[in-house]
C-alpha cells in the first residue's frame, strides 16, 4: 500500500506540474524574464501550491504518525550555511539557464525531448559528484 500511495501522489504532482505548464522550459524562462517579456503565470501556480502546502502541512502534522510509517521524517537543520546558499545558487543558475528543474523534468520525460533527458544526465552527474566528493548534509 505504502508503495501505491507514493505512486498515486507522484502521478497527481506530475499532472499538476503538466496542466500548469511547469514542464515547458521556454515558459519558466519567460517567467524569470522580469526584466524583458515576463509571463507571471506561473507566479499563480507557486502561489497556489504555496496555500496548499500550507493547509496540507497542517492537516497532515495534526496526525499522531503518518499512514505508512512509524513517524514523520522532516528536516532537522534549520541553519543557513555556505552549502545551502552554494547549493541554491547553483540550482537557480541551472533553473534560469535550463528552463528545468529536477520534478517537471522528471515529468518531462514523456515530451521524449533530448535536451530534457540531457538535463537528467547532468542533474544525475552532479548528484554523483556530490556523493563521491565526501560532503554529507
Amino acid at each position: 500500500m505504502r508503495i501505491l500511495s507514493a505512486l498515486v501522489v507522484g502521478v497527481l504532482f506530475g499532472l499538476g506540474l503538466t496542466i500548469s505548464g511547469m514542464i515547458n522550459p521556454a515558459k519558466i524562462i519567460a517567467f524569470l524574464d522580469v526584466a524583458g517579456n515576463w509571463d507571471p503565470s506561473l507566479l499563480v501556480v507557486m502561489v497556489s501550491a504555496l496555500a496548499v502546502s500550507f493547509v496540507g502541512y497542517r492537516v497532515i502534522l495534526a496526525r499522531e504518525k503518518p499512514l505508512y510509517e512509524p513517524s514523520f521524517h522532516l528536516p532537522t537543520k534549520t541553519a543557513i550555511d555556505q552549502p545551502l546558499l552554494v547549493g541554491s545558487a547553483i540550482f537557480g543558475a541551472g533553473w534560469g539557464l535550463s528552463g528545468l528543474c529536477p520534478g517537471p523534468a522528471i515529468s518531462a520525460t514523456m515530451l521524449f525531448a533530448p535536451p530534457v533527458y540531457a538535463f537528467l544526465a547532468a542533474m544525475v552527474a552532479g548528484m554523483l559528484l556530490h556523493d563521491f566528493s565526501g560532503r554529507r548534509t
